[in-house]
């Protein structure tokens, strides 16, 4: 990661989610990843660090990854919600996004959705939408090429992948997305899952079963 880059992980809610927030230090600029619950934490770091929020991307619609997006908008009205095209279905629907089974019942409609490989530029850092469906439909990764990172949702873990037993979910996808969609990714590329800790594109090669 770059030297004028920052990430910061938050671990959210009942189901410790990951929620990252990256920053562009020169400009106080930052990106929200799958703010999943707790918002006036997520806000409290946000403010106490004088970083402004420029967007929030989702990696794909479950309530655990989504339910501080409400929220977040309340505090900061003008900021854009990221989603993957295929997830649109996902994000409206309580049954789908199993919000309506384990949580207070909660939507999303994005601003805007991204197609697969779609190259964006955000808070002075360069990203690729891939998409990976298998643990949901519409599930995303964000690869951010010059800071050698990428947020991997629920579809790759340290040492395991998401599971596929929920609405739109897909074990043979879910190892197609992994092997044909970010295998190809270089050995140093840092992986920010949905939950669990951070590992290595080379770690994961060397000792994830499902690679």
């Amino acid at each position: 990661m770059r030297s004028h880059m920052m990430m910061r992980m938050e671990q959210v809610g009942d189901m410790a989610e990951n929620c990252y927030i990256f920053c562009n230090k020169d400009t106080k600029k930052c990106i929200i990843f799958d703010p999943g619950a707790e918002g006036n934490l997520i806000r409290s770091r946000i403010d106490a660090d004088g970083m402004t929020p420029e967007a929030i991307l989702l990696t794909h619609g479950h309530f655990d990854h989504i339910g501080a997006v409400a929220t977040l908008k309340g505090f900061y009205p003008n900021i854009k919600v990221y989603a993957g095209y295929e997830e649109r279905e996902c994000l409206s629907d309580i049954d789908i996004n199993l919000s309506g089974s384990f949580s207070r019942p909660c939507t999303v409609l994005a601003d805007e959705y991204f197609n697969d490989q779609q190259r964006f530029e955000m808070i002075g850092a360069h990203f690729k939408c891939i998409f990976t469906p298998g643990h949901t439909k519409g599930s995303v990764c964000f690869y951010a090429i010059e800071d050698e990172f990428v947020i991997s949702g629920d579809t790759l873990f340290a040492g395991s992948v998401g599971r596929t037993d929920f609405p739109g979910g897909d074990s043979k996808e879910i190892l197609r997305s992994i092997r044909e969609r970010l295998d190809p990714l270089p050995d140093y590329v840092k992986v920010f899952p949905g939950h669990g800790p951070t590992t290595t594109m080379e770690i994961e090669r060397a000792e994830n079963p499902f690679m």
